[in-house]
């Protein structure tokens, strides 16, 4: 009955105010020159959408296409040299198909399901719904609103409530991006398994720690991703509306993932309301961003909080900080060589579940240079030992569209890694000091240097 009554109530929103995708293409292209790389990049001025926030030389670069641009973009394309090729031939087709329950598998708790992709108010219906079922171990709690005033909610999980006088922290983040609905499935199935997995392993991780978990901290741009258009990344604060040309509503929104305080808007983010890559006027300058700046710091000075993992999509990558830096310059970070090891193991573990391949490094090295992240800035300035932000499937196939039925086998990769990850951070002597031993990991930085040098 709940799923039924959730597909309709999905395909009563697409008949009413939601932005059709009808024959919109995805092509993909490759730049091999700086040239090649500004014409690109300049797309975004004639109102493109790059499904690459950032392109890079070398890099496959996905750009979504209407049918009125079409003949005009493969005309372009060809008179400066440049091969393209259609990756996606109709993204509302995709949509549609997003909103389709998979039949292959089945998984539940309470009213969520993960065979399915869920509004805001059916994920913070299930967190309520949480704190009844566990009363012991789980204790909802919101830490602020979007601007349009909708509550950035989470859970609390905390095993041994009451009994640790210097617990163990982590923090998990899902959903800054509003059009990447893997994350926030990806955050409520860990939420799942920390509840009711038999595996002593996940019991372990969930038992250690006092979690702080947060599916949806972009809760405004997530609603508006199910009413109005499937495809938007921002939030929703339109105090900076400007006239974009084609499409007026992409300057009502600034991109949280670019509005911290740390580098903020040096590389990588845009000062202008109508990008994708907006970073706002100022650093730290959204409610949502103030909201989770101001839980970190609180949570931080209540034990010893180890972990901070945010959920993007997509791409197939663990991101290490700082995002502005490669090569040599990843010592900056004193713990990469753990950081990085940590990962690495993770994937092994994740690549043996379905054969998924991820890579692991800064952002700069293995996909394109970001400045003011949450993720750097709960390195760089909360100074937390261990940071990452996952790029979940797929590596374009889909892109932001992944299906229903990948939601579970993803879940069960990134469960498989992050237990993996947990093991060897404890290995390493987080669990005891909140820092590794530096002279250790300075053996494995100058490791990874010199591989990365020859």
């Amino acid at each position: 009955m709940y799923t039924t009554i959730s597909l309709m109530l999905n395909l009563l929103i697409l008949t009413s105010a939601y932005k059709s995708y009808e024959n919109y293409k995805v092509y993909k292209a490759i730049p091999e020159s700086d040239t090649q790389l500004k014409v690109l990049t300049d797309l975004k001025k004639s109102g493109f959408d790059l499904w690459t926030d950032v392109p890079k030389i070398g890099n496959d670069v996905r750009i979504m296409v209407s049918p009125s641009q079409e003949n005009d973009f493969a005309d372009y394309m060809k008179s400066v040299g440049l091969d393209i090729a259609v990756a996606i031939t109709n993204v509302q087709s995709l949509i549609n198909d997003q909103l389709n329950p998979s039949t292959t598998q089945r998984s539940s708790l309470g009213s969520l399901t993960w065979t399915e992709y869920h509004t805001l108010d059916n994920i913070h219906g299930w967190l309520d719904e949480l704190e009844t079922m566990y009363p012991n171990v789980v204790r909802t709690v919101s830490i602020g609103n979007g601007a349009e005033g909708r509550a950035i909610k989470g859970v609390i999980i905390d095993y041994k409530s009451g009994q640790r006088e210097n617990p163990l922290i982590g923090m998990i983040e899902g959903g800054i991006h509003a059009r990447e609905w893997i994350s926030p499935a990806t955050v409520t199935g860990i939420i799942m398994e920390f509840l009711t997995s038999d595996n002593t392993d996940v019991r372990f991780m969930a038992e250690a720690f006092v979690w702080h978990i947060f599916p949806v901290i972009n809760p405004d741009g997530y609603a508006y991703t199910f009413t109005n258009n499937r495809m938007w990344r921002k939030n929703r604060n339109t105090l900076y509306s400007t006239d974009c040309g084609t499409d007026d509503d992409l300057s009502n929104g600034i991109d949280l993932n670019r509005n911290f305080d740390y580098v903020w808007n040096t590389v990588g983010a845009s000062s202008n309301p109508c990008d994708q890559t907006f970073a706002g006027p100022s650093a730290g300058s959204e409610p949502e961003t103030q909201a989770i700046m101001n839980y970190v710091q609180k949570i931080k000075g209540s034990g010893n909080m180890i972990y901070y993992i945010a959920f993007h999509s997509y791409s197939q990558m663990v991101l290490i900080p700082y995002s502005h830096v490669g090569g040599a310059d990843v010592l900056q970070v004193e713990n990469y060589g753990d950081l990085y090891e940590i990962a690495q193991r993770g994937l092994d573990k994740l690549t043996e579940k379905y054969g998924t391949q991820y890579v692991a490094g800064t952002s700069l090295d293995i996909l394109y240079a970001v400045t003011g992240s949450s993720f750097d800035w709960v390195k760089g300035v909360a100074k937390i030992p261990v940071v990452y932000l996952f790029e979940l499937r797929d590596v374009g196939d889909y892109g932001f569209l992944l299906p229903s039925n990948q939601i579970i086998p993803n879940n069960e990769e990134i469960m498989a890694c992050l237990i993996e990850m947990d093991k060897t951070t404890r290995n390493l002597g987080y669990y005891y000091s909140g820092a590794a031993n530096v002279a250790a990991s300075a053996i494995v930085i100058f490791t990874f240097v010199l591989a990365f040098v020859h």
